[in-house]
């Protein structure tokens, strides 16, 4: 009985460890995204369905403070302006806890995306619900959505590119592929790789 009890409290232990300590196992290729209602740096909320020509979406996780997602910002931008007007803008999204990482506070995500010209929503997900459910676990962390009649398919999950420290060098590019292949009236031949970045700064329990 007492083995009994001091198993049921670990497993309980695990659980909750897991529930505040990341995500859940998140979307896989081929599954259809929520869509959300996100406060943006200017204050409003932005959704995917507000995007009615859009034919899908490079949902990037992430955020102020991490070394990673600093060295792809530019990249990001490049990859808005690119995209944008073939139907695949950026919408990107801070998952950190501000109060675990005061840099990703929303006050300065506004700075950052003033001092950044983002050319696209910088979106807070303060309940880190939706963090969740796509299963983002690093920042920087790609989702590539492509619009159909039943929503937002996942294409892609993971890097943007094989070199971090210097875009010059990268040879595989991961999202622009997946996004030239989707163009083409194809399915990308890479749809997933690991994301490299920072953890995300999960809410404490």
């Amino acid at each position: 009985m007492k083995t009994m009890r001091m198993f049921l409290m670990a497993l309980m232990a695990v659980v909750l460890f897991s529930a505040a300590n990341g995500p859940g196992e998140g979307y896989k290729v081929g599954d259809y995204a929520t869509d959300f209602s996100l406060r943006n740096i200017d204050g409003k909320k932005v959704s995917l369905a507000q995007y009615k020509d859009a034919k899908g979406f490079i949902v990037v996780f992430t955020c102020n403070h991490c070394p990673y997602a600093k060295m792809y910002e530019d990249r990001i931008i490049e990859l808005h302006k690119t995209y944008a007007d073939k139907g695949y803008p950026v919408i990107a999204i801070n998952p950190n806890d501000g109060d675990k990482q005061p840099e990703d506070s929303f006050e300065n995500m506004q700075k950052r995306a003033k001092e950044k010209g983002f050319p696209f929503p910088y979106l807070h997900d303060a309940s880190q619900e939706i963090t969740t459910a796509y299963g983002a676990s690093r920042t920087p962390h790609v989702y590539l959505l492509n619009k159909d009649k039943k929503g937002y398919k996942v294409e892609y999950i993971g890097a943007i590119d094989n070199n971090h420290k210097d875009a010059d060098k990268a040879d595989q590019k991961y999202v622009e592929d997946a996004l030239g292949q989707l163009l083409a009236g194809k399915k990308p031949k890479t749809t997933s790789t690991k994301a490299i970045g920072c953890t995300i700064k999960w809410k404490e329990a």
